[in-house]
């Protein structure tokens, strides 16, 4: 009887160090890699905020304040792209937003995809221009 009683616990002990937490905790993402990388990638890239606030500015607004106030918005964006690569690459080892290899810029989106409003903050990687796709491959077949 004492046997079965210390195997039954030893089985509870064991089943209850298995079913832990087995998921990886919310920041597991974020590592100095990818802080390096969006980095590199602001200072490459950012400068592709004034045709995107162009278009943005055209879509909503007409092209008169497309050409005016989204030229102007957009120069604004990649500056703050610009500065924040730059920030960004000098403290790639240092986790230096509370605590966390996050993007230190507002309303950044988890998976680097414009999620916000775009007059209200920056999402964590520059913009793409023209056809833009999230998919690794399309295929259509014709029978």
């Amino acid at each position: 009887m004492k046997k079965l009683s210390i195997l039954a616990m030893t089985l509870i002990a064991l089943t209850g160090m298995v079913s832990a937490d087995i998921q990886a905790p919310p920041g597991a993402d974020f590592t100095s890699t990818r802080k390096f990388s969006r980095a590199v990638s602001n200072i490459l890239y950012g400068i592709m905020e004034i045709p995107e606030g162009i278009v943005r500015k055209t879509d909503t607004y007409g092209h008169n304040a497309g050409w005016s106030y989204g030229a102007v918005d957009g120069t604004n964006r990649a500056f703050r792209r610009l500065g924040y690569g730059f920030y960004e690459l000098l403290t790639f080892t240092c986790p230096t937003y509370r605590g966390t290899f996050k993007a230190p810029y507002e309303n950044c989106g988890q998976d680097g995809r414009i999620e916000m409003s775009p007059s209200q903050g920056l999402s964590e990687f520059p913009p793409e221009l023209g056809f833009e796709t999230y998919f690794s491959h399309a295929r259509t077949q014709t029978w």
